[in-house]
């Protein structure tokens, strides 16, 4: 790959998307193509024929995808397996088509059984039932890597896929309704650290520091209240900024687990500042994080230096049976993990929160543990770089520009 080769990268804004053109962009690659959703709809069929047709991307980066959390998954589990289907379908088939060198098709780990063993290496795909809340969504990435495998054996192309553990960085979905882990827990201590400094007494005659910190955070990304308003018996869904009022604002704060202590029979002028962050079920449950950035390096070292028969070389590949090729996607991850209790504690230390941080075991902890088999990305050349401590730090840093 040269470094003015046309390199395509679908999916350029989102976390993973940005962090590759930021990585390929340092490394010198001059002739990166992107296009919005508004400019191309991946969707559809034909003016994704029309784009590979006009612009013969040598190199392509599938990064683009439907995404969401667990609630978003289980909601539109047709949009999620209809929309991926349809992103890779085009996208893998016309780089076939047009003879794309190489194409790198980003998947997730969620394709892996809800029980597999772990770690989770490659060869635990299809060996038993899925987590039920994202089984469209793993399914429609399952087909991808069948679907880059198939193509590389029938028609020798050179596609290669990859599986990402949880990731996280700048440009990551903050939006308490539909985000992850880290970047909720992030912006849950941030807004409880701000709340906790407010001066309550002063904040009647002038403004407090603190308070517009959190009115610059709601303005930035605004906060869906669902529970809090009524209009007579009728519930309705209201948009949360830092022009809303301050009952308002410590009311929606309140329904997303971040709570002034006994707010129920204080007033926020006498209140004594002690705040409590909610965070669902126990905190024991273990999970894997990687940078955002480390990933685009993976992703770039991977494009750059190792081939489909390299893969098939490799001594992690398993060939379940004479001539059967399988599981020739690639983890991509730490192979460390942390609990879901000491990542919030690590979060509250960087963030500088005094308060309380509550595991409210009442609600669900989902799978135990999922951490990746990285053993066979290792053997080809790439570890990762960036530790979870530093991570959150400069995600932070970023969190705040």
């Amino acid at each position: 790959m040269n470094k003015n080769s046309k390199i395509y990268v679908a999916g350029h804004r989102g976390l993973v998307g940005s962090a590759i053109v930021k990585n390929l962009i340092s490394k010198g690659y001059t002739n990166i193509i992107t296009r919005t959703h508004k400019e191309l709809d991946l969707i559809n069929q034909k003016s994704v024929e029309e784009f590979f047709e006009k612009e013969k991307p040598e190199y392509v980066i599938l990064a683009a995808a439907k995404v969401g959390g667990i609630v978003a998954n289980n909601t539109y589990r047709a949009d999620f397996i209809y929309e991926n289907l349809q992103i890779q379908n085009n996208v893998i088939h016309q780089s076939y088509v047009h003879k794309v060198k190489k194409l790198l098709f980003l998947g997730s780990t969620c394709i892996y059984p809800k029980e597999a063993p772990q770690p989770m290496s490659e060869d635990s795909l299809l060996t038993s039932p899925l987590e039920y809340t994202n089984e469209p969504y793993a399914i429609a990435k399952i087909a991808g890597i069948k679907m880059c495998e198939s193509y590389n054996i029938q028609y020798g192309t050179n596609f290669i896929s990859v599986m990402p553990t949880n990731l996280y960085g700048p440009n990551d979905n903050f939006d308490l309704e539909t985000s992850h882990v880290l970047p909720a827990l992030i912006r849950k201590i941030h807004l409880g650290k701000c709340l906790e400094s407010v001066k309550w007494e002063e904040l009647s005659v002038k403004k407090d520091e603190n308070w517009e910190l959190i009115k610059q955070d709601l303005n930035k990304n605004p906060i869906k209240c669902v529970k809090c308003y009524e209009l007579g018996a009728k519930k309705e869904d209201k948009i949360i900024t830092g022009k809303s009022s301050k009952q308002e604002i410590l009311d929606v704060l309140e329904e997303y687990g971040i709570r002034l202590h006994n707010t129920e029979f204080v007033t926020p002028n006498t209140n004594s500042n002690k705040v409590q962050i909610e965070i669902w079920g126990s905190g024991n449950p273990r999970r894997e994080f990687l940078y955002s950035e480390d990933m685009a390096d993976a992703c770039v070292f991977l494009l750059k230096n190792i081939d489909f028969k390299d893969i098939l070389n490799t001594e992690c590949l398993t060939h379940t049976a004479k001539n059967e090729v399988r599981n020739t996607h690639i983890n991509i991850g730490t192979g460390k993990d942390i609990s879901i209790k000491e990542l919030a504690e690590l979060i509250k230390n960087i963030i500088g929160f005094k308060g309380e941080l509550y595991f409210n075991i009442e609600k669900p902890d989902g799978t135990m543990k999922k951490l990746t088999d990285v053993s066979k990305l290792n053997s080809l050349g790439w570890k990762y770089k960036m530790n979870l401590e530093s991570g959150i730090k400069e995600m932070y840093k970023w969190y705040l520009q």
